[in-house]
């Protein structure tokens, strides 16, 4: 538990902390939480972003990767300067610029099989936010086997989903109830291509999702698939079921 907030953080956070049905207990219990970003790129400088503005208490990035030249099209958290430093810290750095409240821990190896065991068990959620089908589909099995929500966000060309697996509900779904029959090959976005403001949207409604999980406000979109596409400006929302002879939460 964190020291109760002072009179500047009362006022940084004042426009949440106004929302009646926010107020100040979903700030302290914000700010008491913890989330695990997992991917510094296109959607996970926005989520990292706003979930660290909006008062997470407890960041952990994970990222490997370093900054490139073409990644500023819209990974909007680094800079030029950043490029050859690592996403996570690159990240790390910007945080502390717009939030010194926040705790920033980073990985810069990948997570893999215990060490992604390690960092999912202590955390309180989990967003994933990178690009291949069997990084994915490892953090899903992780966040079954500890019970941790997961806030699951991609985008290609000019079309994002969004969706939340919480294993701490029987009614609710994995990730690989929903994605299980896919191949790596078919979520592949590396050489598609992806307008900039995509990942901003979705990574700002992941960010939004892991608010709501940690602070109990609003509800959580668990059980549904939310597709955008940013060329008609239309969104679907589809109803996911648990899949009783899922390999993974079944």
């Amino acid at each position: 538990m964190r020291d109760e907030m002072n009179d500047t953080l009362l006022m940084r956070y004042n426009r949440q902390i106004m929302m009646p049905d926010f107020d100040i207990a979903g700030q302290e219990a914000l700010r008491n939480s913890s989330a695990l970003v997992i991917g510094l790129g296109g959607l996970g400088c926005p989520a990292a972003m706003y979930l660290g503005a909006a008062g997470c208490g407890r960041m952990v990035l994970a990222d490997f990767d370093a900054v490139d030249l073409s990644n500023l099209q819209r990974q909007i958290a680094h800079r030029e300067q950043d490029v050859g430093v690592n996403k996570a810290e690159s990240v790390r750095r910007a945080l502390a610029d717009i939030n010194p409240d926040v705790r920033v821990e980073t990985i810069t190896q990948p997570l893999q099989d215990e060490s992604l065991s390690a960092a999912i068990v202590d955390v309180d959620v989990v967003l994933d936010c990178t690009d291949n089908f069997a990084t994915r589909s490892a953090v899903n099995e992780a966040c079954v086997r500890h019970g941790k929500p997961l806030v699951s966000g991609a985008a290609i060309r000019s079309e994002g989903q969004l969706a939340v697996f919480d294993p701490r509900r029987d009614d609710t779904p994995c990730y690989h109830c929903l994605y299980g029959m896919l191949s790596e090959q078919q979520l592949t976005c590396s050489e598609a291509g992806v307008i900039a403001p995509l990942v901003g949207v979705i990574g700002s409604l992941q960010a939004l999702e892991a608010v709501k999980i940690l602070s109990g406000f609003g509800d959580v979109c668990a059980g549904r698939l939310l597709l955008f596409d940013g060329k008609t400006m239309q969104w679907r929302e589809f109803k996911v079921r648990k899949d009783p002879s899922c390999a993974v939460c079944g």
